[in-house]
C-alpha cells in the first residue's frame, strides 16, 4: 500500500510539472496549434511578457520563460504566430531580461496549462 501511494504521488508530480512547462514549438499552420499568439509592439499591449531562455532546463512554469524546441514531439505547447491581433488567443511581448517575464493578464494563463 505504501509503495502504491508513492508511485501515484510520483506519477502525479510528473504530469503536473509537464502541464506547466514552457517548451514551445512553432507550427506552420494555424490548425496545428494549441495556442495562437500575436506579438505586440509595446509591452503595455501584451497579456504575457516572454523571455527566450537558452536551455530547456531554464524553461519556466507558466511564467513567460520559453524554450523553443526543434521538434514538435519535444514541446508541451505548439504555437502559431498570427498576423492580426484579432486572430490570437494570447498577445505576447518579447522582453530582454529574464526578470521581466511574466503574466500581465492572468485570465489568459489557462492557454498554457
Amino acid at each position: 500500500m505504501k509503495y502504491s501511494f508513492l508511485f501515484l504521488f510520483a506519477l502525479s508530480f510528473m504530469f503536473s510539472s509537464n502541464l506547466k512547462a514552457q517548451k514551445v514549438y512553432t507550427v506552420d499552420y494555424e490548425s496545428q496549434a494549441d495556442v495562437k499568439v500575436y506579438v505586440v509592439d509595446y509591452e503595455s499591449q501584451c497579456d504575457l511578457k516572454v523571455y527566450k531562455v537558452d536551455y530547456s532546463s531554464q524553461a519556466g512554469n507558466n511564467n513567460g520563460k520559453w524554450y523553443f524546441v526543434d521538434y514538435e514531439s519535444q514541446a508541451d505547447k505548439s504555437i502559431y504566430f498570427v498576423d492580426y491581433e484579432s486572430q490570437c488567443d494570447v498577445k505576447i511581448y518579447f522582453v530582454n531580461y529574464e526578470s521581466q517575464a511574466g503574466w500581465k493578464n492572468n485570465s489568459k494563463q489557462h492557454f498554457f496549462y
